[in-house]
């Protein structure tokens, strides 16, 4: 399922409950990524100071992917590899 983000606590959210989803602690998954248990629980709560590497590294653990599109593209649209 796809998830348009528009404010910070959209994605604090998002990562809560996937790790959730996943059965997975606060102290396991930050153990897994090389955070405290607090510091998650602060991301969680106020990811708006989660760092672009701190957020790959939880999408990876959690099997999430990321994905940025230009906003009038519709969902599953993609650019073509030689537009990067």
């Amino acid at each position: 399922m796809n998830h348009r983000l528009v404010t910070a606590a959209q994605l604090g959210q998002l990562l809560q409950t996937a790790r959730r989803a996943a059965g997975r602690s606060q102290a396991d998954l930050a153990a897994t990524v090389g955070l405290s248990q607090s510091r998650l629980s602060k991301l969680e709560l106020n990811p708006g100071t989660l760092t672009v590497d701190q957020l790959l590294a939880l999408c990876a653990s959690l099997d999430l992917e990321l994905t940025l599109q230009p906003r009038s593209a519709g969902p599953g649209a993609e650019s073509p590899p030689d537009a990067w």
